[in-house]
């Protein structure tokens, strides 16, 4: 597969720092992960911080596992905002924002609806098919170095409308233009991708490009490889503060008192990112956006390849032996509570595609929810700070933070030699 490589461009006047102290990721997520791998395989001495000792609490590990070059359009879209009003008058439906008052919150929606617009998505879509093209090719080597499981066998759009259909149909058009493949799929076609399973669906979108794996065993080959490379974890220490020499950030304050030294550092805390910048006099943009799974074990029917349902706005993929069923963006803050209704409104709209699944198989299920971290652009944020020299932010990936994972760690090693990347997904571009 032909990818376009990132340009990335010594920077003017980087003078890189040498110390014996490690550089501190902050953040045990699958970007937390990904940039301790990259700088540890590139030879720096890697510590990386988690607050969550169980491992558990990121919206990485009961994710879908789906990367997706597929979607090249930022989550900032014309359409978007009144389609999520619509939304917001059914307690089911796959967008809620719960209203309180917040500065940053609205805020950030104001900023959102300036950037829904065609100009933000003609400017974008390039960069983002680029990002997303090098991380799949990232994704190829890493299964191999890592080995874990890689099934690039596609996604499936599928749509139980014709407005549905045709305005898939129309982004096909547009991906194809940008150079990923896509093909429109009546249901004949459908049925030979995947044989083994029935759906209502009329038609859809095969993403030939597009892959999933089971995330959770790719977080587990992340850790093991970044150990294999020298480095190190501190599960369950939360950093609540930073200390700072001139332009330098020196130590990473943990709740416990101590204080680590660092010779760089990373934020790749999620949802919890700006809560950290802000202990840095630094101001980033962000909304948590809960979604929430269901893992089925011994379903019914198991799918070749991933899908998403455009109507429902829902997420399917096989892991394994089980199929995981996730969707619903709620921005509601750092709340990580279910809310049964809308968890209901995902597994209602599953079986209305796929009638061989009944409400009552994901009776006894637990559900699961994760905090995505949104930036008001639908881009995210990748870069140094020019007021510290020797920290890099690298959060604010929406859906897209697997996806994208390998290539932002591959891009935070490129910072940490001194390297620049493109300005749009500078964090101070706001």
């Amino acid at each position: 597969m032909e990818t376009v490589p990132l340009l990335v461009v010594p920077l003017a006047g980087s003078n890189i720092m040498k110390s014996d102290h490690d550089h501190l990721v902050v953040g045990g997520g699958v970007i937390g992960l990904c940039t301790a791998y990259f700088l540890a395989r590139a030879g720096h001495p890697v510590t990386v911080i988690n607050r969550d000792p169980s491992l558990k609490e990121s919206c990485s590990d009961q994710n879908a596992g789906m990367i997706v070059p597929s979607h090249f359009t930022p989550l900032a879209a014309p359409g978007v905002i009144s389609q999520g009003l619509k939304w917001m008058l059914n307690r089911r439906s796959p967008f809620y924002l719960r209203p309180r008052l917040d500065p940053k919150l609205w805020s950030w929606c104001w900023t959102f609806c300036r950037s829904a617009n065609r100009q933000h998505v003609e400017d974008s879509q390039a960069l983002l098919r680029d990002l997303s093209l090098e991380s799949r090719a990232l994704f190829e080597e890493l299964a191999d170095e890592l080995q874990f499981p890689l099934a690039k066998k596609g996604l499936l759009m599928l749509c139980q409308s014709q407005a549905g259909l045709e305005e898939e149909s129309e982004l096909a058009v547009k991906a194809k233009e940008i150079g990923i493949q896509a093909e429109v799929c009546p249901p004949e076609r459908l049925r030979e991708l995947d044989p083994d399973i029935d759906s209502t669906a009329i038609g859809g979108i095969w993403y030939p490009q597009d892959c999933h794996l089971d995330s959770e065993l790719f977080l587990n080959a992340l850790r093991r490889g970044i150990k294999k490379h020298g480095g190190r974890f501190r599960e369950g220490d939360e950093v609540i503060d930073f200390r700072t020499r001139r332009d330098e950030v020196t130590h990473a304050a943990l709740a416990t008192g101590e204080e680590v030294p660092g010779n760089r550092f990373t934020i790749a805390g999620g949802a919890w990112s700006p809560d950290l910048t802000r202990r840095l006099g630094l101001r980033l943009p962000m909304q948590a956006g809960k979604g929430y799974s269901l893992t089925l074990p011994n379903p019914p029917q198991l799918p070749r390849l991933c899908y998403l349902l455009k109507e429902g706005r829902v997420a399917v993929t096989p892991m394994g032996e089980n199929l995981r069923v996730g969707g619903t963006m709620e921005i509601c803050g750092n709340n990580l509570s279910i809310d049964a209704v809308r968890l209901m409104g995902i597994i209602e709209s599953f079986c209305r595609v796929f009638p061989q699944f009944q409400s009552k198989d994901f009776a006894k299920l637990e559900p699961w929810s994760g905090l995505r971290p949104c930036s008001p652009d639908g881009l995210p944020y990748i870069g140094n700070t020019p007021r510290y020299s020797n920290l890099t932010i690298a959060t604010g990936h929406a859906m897209i933070g697997l996806s994208l994972a390998p290539i932002t760690g591959k891009l935070v090693a490129s910072l940490a030699q001194g390297e620049a990347v493109d300005s749009r997904l500078d964090p101070d571009r706001f």
